[in-house]
């Protein structure tokens, strides 16, 4: 599968792109951590599909945000550029769900693990040792916290956590639900029309989530709302929520019997 985001001028982050095409081995551990989730678990998608969706979702509202004036954590703490800032939030959005490849249960600790070699496969021979070192902690800590309970502590980690939650259109919700069993959580993913980043109006960024049915909510309210509040950059988010056409609302279910 391609992996691709816009570049934008950044030629670190073409050049990780470029390397992450052709990682035999992250490959790999997209394909394995997708057969243990689809496959095995028989719930929804955690492979490379996923991991771009997200990466394109985190580097637009990271660079609505930048261009609002509030800097990266990397330019704030260590003297880096906003250019190395796309670069942890890419590599975290594609290494966040590794730890699938060993079980969903724990998974991002698991993903840790192995993320930690892939960072210096991907930037050894872009940053130096101690730059390496800074890039590697804070693409270990995007990738943990992505968890809906862990508070983020930076800006490139609040990106990709809000945008792993917002991977939820026609079908695609982030709450785990077996394909053709009729639950709420299949219901409610099933509502989720579309989701747009956009520029805001009152803040940098504007997410619109477009619903046919208002079984929808169900998604906002246990995984896209706490993710949001506990991702550190809910204060440059709004959020806009549209159910439906005027005076109706799509037919989900024909029957359920039990």
């Amino acid at each position: 599968m391609e992996f691709s985001v816009p570049i934008k001028g950044n030629k670190k982050l073409k050049t990780v792109i470029d390397k992450i095409q052709n990682h035999g081995r992250l490959n790999g551990l997209w394909t394995i951590a997708n057969v243990n989730a689809v496959e095995r678990l028989a719930i929804n998608d955690h492979g490379p599909v996923h991991s771009k969706i997200v990466a394109n979702s985190a580097l637009r509202m990271f660079r609505l945000i930048h261009r609002s004036g509030v800097k990266s954590s990397v330019e704030t703490d260590h003297d880096l550029e906003k250019e190395d800032a796309e670069i942890v939030i890419v590599l975290a959005a594609a290494f966040h769900d590794l730890g699938h490849a060993i079980h969903r249960v724990h998974h991002e600790e698991f993903g840790i693990g192995l993320a930690d070699s892939l960072v210096t496969d991907l930037l050894g021979d872009i940053y130096d040792g101690f730059n390496l070192g800074i890039m590697e902690g804070e693409v270990l800590h995007a990738c943990y916290a992505h968890g809906t309970e862990l508070e983020t502590l930076t800006l490139e980690a609040g990106a990709v956590k809000v945008a792993d939650a917002l991977d939820m259109e026609q079908g695609r919700a982030r709450i785990p639900f077996k394909e053709g069993e009729l639950t709420i959580h299949s219901v409610s993913a099933t509502a989720i029309e579309q989701v747009k980043v956009r520029p805001g109006r009152s803040k940098p960024v504007e997410i619109v989530i477009e619903m046919s049915n208002s079984a929808g909510i169900f998604q906002l309210d246990n995984l896209f709302k706490p993710k949001l509040e506990h991702s550190g950059i809910r204060k440059h988010i709004e959020v806009t929520v549209e159910v439906g056409e005027k005076d109706a609302e799509k037919k989900i279910i024909e029957d359920y019997q039990f």
